[in-house]
């Protein structure tokens, strides 16, 4: 999951593995696998950034223990 804000600057968590499309219109707009469109605050790199981190932190979570 990744903290987010809606353009009014209420805060929003999504999952990231759901993310399917973010695009920058010029408003940020996160596309979901389900369809759904959700307009974000945050810039398409700071978005990007945040699915980065929360990949790396579910794959060490993730990973088998040696």
């Amino acid at each position: 999951m990744i903290h987010l804000s809606r353009l009014n600057g209420k805060p929003l968590v999504i999952n990231a593995e759901l993310i399917e499309l973010i695009e920058r219109t010029p408003d940020t707009i996160l596309t979901l696998t389900t369809g759904r469109k959700i307009m974000v605050k945050e810039d398409v790199a700071e978005v990007v950034e945040k699915v980065k981190e929360y990949l790396r932190e579910v794959r060490i979570w993730t990973l088998p223990p040696s």
